[in-house]
């Protein structure tokens, strides 16, 4: 058989040149997600508005769209932030940073998956949020008013904006998010993951940060991509492995 005439050089080559051609992950970097504003690929936006200043060098946001995600009820998702009475400045300004990483972030690659929404084709999924950045924004917005603790779904929008459904009852933000971990992971249907690691440790991603500094979210994504990419590996060389080996084991015996 045709097996029986292959080298172990051969066999060995074949291995390789099967690991080689394994998918590339450099997709997972770089990246803008398929929704309803982002741009098609990331670039610099130098008159970007506002807190989504730190993504001027490389941005998935235009200037127009950063301009509007500053406003009360933008008309980006007629979303009102001021659904049970107005909304503390401190905590508004985490909400917008939020959307400005949503929006502007060129680096959320390793967590997008794709969905089936009539507004957007993708979103991202646990993205490891620094701690700090978590446990800033519920204190910031805990005494702020809502009466939901999954905004991504579940609002009367008959008005054009959302209003609070039939029954809800408006409770400060301790009421429906008792800690950190409930506002952060829960407010958008798991879009974030509340992360162990601090700022600064380049395994986290930061919702705030210096432009001057560098972006580190660039070298979280590469961190996580890296991670993606070797287990993706190791899954497909197990049965590569398995056949090298057997087919070795047949040649010897031939």
């Amino acid at each position: 058989m045709a097996w029986k005439r292959m080298s172990p050089l051969l066999l060995l080559a074949w291995l390789s040149a099967s690991v080689c051609s394994a998918r590339d992950r450099t997709d997972l970097l770089n990246v803008c997600m398929d929704a309803k504003h982002h741009k098609t690929k990331p670039g610099p936006e130098d008159k970007l508005h506002g807190q989504c200043t730190p993504w001027r060098k490389n941005a998935c946001c235009s200037a127009s769209t950063s301009q509007e995600l500053h406003k009360d009820t933008s008309l980006l998702y007629n979303f009102n932030w001021d659904h049970c009475g107005k909304m503390e400045p401190a905590c508004k300004r985490h909400f917008i940073q939020d959307t400005c990483l949503y929006e502007c972030s060129p680096n959320l690659g390793p967590w997008i998956q794709e969905v089936n929404q009539s507004w957007r084709r993708e979103r991202f999924l646990n993205v490891p949020l620094c701690k700090q950045d978590c446990e800033s924004w519920w204190e910031a917005c805990r005494t702020s008013y809502t009466c939901k603790s999954d905004w991504h779904k579940g609002w009367n929008w008959t008005s054009g904006s959302n209003k609070c459904p039939a029954g809800a009852v408006c409770r400060t933000f301790e009421s429906y998010f008792p800690t950190p971990a409930a506002l952060c992971e829960g407010l958008w249907s798991h879009s974030y993951q509340v992360s162990q690691y601090s700022r600064g440790s380049g395994r986290c991603i930061q919702m705030w940060f210096e432009p001057a500094q560098g972006n580190p979210n660039e070298e979280v994504a590469r961190f996580y991509a890296l991670a993606m990419t070797s287990r993706a590996m190791l899954h497909g060389i197990g049965p590569l492995l398995l056949s090298l080996a057997l087919m070795l084991q047949l040649w010897l015996l031939d």
